[in-house]
């Protein structure tokens, strides 16, 4: 028996509690890019508070910042043992499409082994997993052997916009050894993982013009020139038959793979067959050549249109030929490629092949680069022990295809890394309609 053998009883003994804590904290719409749910993002902050000082942590505070709150906390009882940075967000997505979700999103609904509702997976579940870890090992396992500060922070779904300088601000107060950060997931409920690597993210507004409004499309139609036509173009153009980016440059600094990391990623149990299930099932799965889909997953850079507006979208017909046209384009990128640059890279692109016959615009919104992490940390090597004695097998190492703008700037701003190791599962519809945590 482990000193934590108490603590781990005690939260079995306690499930219906801490399900009815996540319960209580998914109905909380805090939905962190609508303006509408700033109070609901004041009360998300409040029970995550609420939570830490029922732990007995110390210093509990709900701290400003120039955009939603953040949450801090410490419990500093080991000294001489390091110091560890627990992260988390209870900010959430949206919930559009409302009229796919077999239940209300906030209304979290327990059917089978699952909780459905927005957030419960990503990421008010893991904070709950974590927080409940931490209390029973304070309060019913002899205490920890570590020192802990908890920074719990509501913009993380809008790209951490303020919280590089809350952490600049405030450097002393997060001084730690590293962080740990469960905002990612396992491969599967018997096969835990560590990731090492995240992709970064570049995320843009094109707008293209074209008439000063919407013009009928039989009196115009064929002298003027389609908005939506020159953005479809412009579009299918930025990637070629191979599923390569076409942006000049894009690749020059994309970080190769090592025969290490090829060798890891081949033991990620994730087929094709499998990937095409978690992603809805496509009728094939495409990507650029001369990778795995576990590679192009995780350690490859791409580029996604995310949503695309003109002209009459509503039911029935209406003959126009559209004022504008609009992308939301997001791209995933890897470590040594730098947001800016590749900015630019999109802009010479749009230089090159847009027409005369219109202008265009460019809005560029959250940009953060994409991060790795050492396998040989002790940090890891500790997780990597406690995992494999809880699952009883060795933790695969992967690189996620995701983006968490606070861990870059947790290792440049506090000069620390992150172990990432979360408990959220492949299926989970993070970001879509029934979402949902094991």
């Amino acid at each position: 028996m482990t000193h934590l053998e108490p603590a781990i009883q005690h939260i079995r003994a306690h499930q219906d509690y801490v399900l009815q804590e996540l319960k209580d904290f998914v109905a909380i719409p805090s939905i962190s890019t609508l303006a509408e749910h700033k109070p609901d993002i004041q009360r998300a902050a409040e029970y995550v508070a609420k939570i830490l000082k029922s732990m007995g942590m110390d210093n509990v505070a709900i701290m400003p910042t120039a955009g939603h709150p953040v949450v801090f906390g410490e419990h500093l009882k080991a000294p001489g043992k390091p110091t560890v940075l627990v992260y988390g967000h209870y900010d959430v997505q949206p919930v559009d499409p409302l009229n796919e979700w077999v239940s209300q999103p906030f209304e979290p609904t327990v059917r089978g082994e699952n909780l459905y509702g927005r957030g419960a997976s990503d990421m008010k579940g893991q904070v709950i997993s974590f927080l409940a870890a931490l209390a029973s090992s304070i309060q019913h396992g002899g205490g920890l052997n570590a020192n802990v500060k908890v920074l719990i922070e509501g913009e993380e779904e809008i790209g951490s916009p303020n919280l590089g300088a809350f952490m600049r601000e405030h450097k002393d107060m997060l001084k730690a050894d590293f962080s740990l950060n469960a905002d990612s997931g396992i491969i599967a409920p018997t096969i835990p993982a560590i990731v090492y690597g995240l992709r970064g993210l570049a995320y843009f507004e094109l707008w293209v013009h074209g008439p000063g409004h919407d013009v009928h499309s039989g009196m115009f139609g064929g002298a003027v020139h389609n908005p939506a036509q020159v953005l479809a173009e412009l579009i299918a153009g930025m990637h070629d038959k191979k599923g390569r980016v076409t942006l000049p440059g894009y690749y020059d600094d994309v970080r190769k793979l090592t025969k290490e990391e090829r060798k890891n990623l081949k033991r990620v149990p994730r087929s094709d067959k499998q990937i095409r299930e978690e992603a809805a099932n496509p009728p094939k799965l495409y990507g650029e050549e001369g990778y795995t889909n576990v590679e192009r997953l995780g350690a490859r850079p791409t580029l996604e249109i995310n949503g695309l507006y003109s002209g009459f979208i509503g039911e029935g017909s209406k003959t126009v030929l559209p004022g504008k046209a609009m992308a939301k384009i997001s791209m995933r990128l890897v470590p040594d490629q730098d947001p800016n640059k590749v900015e630019k890279q999109l802009i010479a692109y749009l230089k090159k092949n847009a027409p005369k016959t219109v202008t265009w615009n460019l809005k560029a919104f959250g940009k953060t680069p994409g991060v790795l992490t050492a396998f040989d940390s002790l940090q890891v090597k500790a997780a990597q022990k406690a995992l494999q004695e809880v699952f009883g097998v060795k933790p695969v190492f992967r690189r996620e295809g995701g983006s968490v703008p606070v861990v870059s700037d947790i290792q440049r701003i506090l000069g620390i890394d992150s172990v990432i190791m979360g408990f959220g599962l492949p299926d989970d519809n993070l970001h879509a309609p029934n979402e949902k945590q094991h």
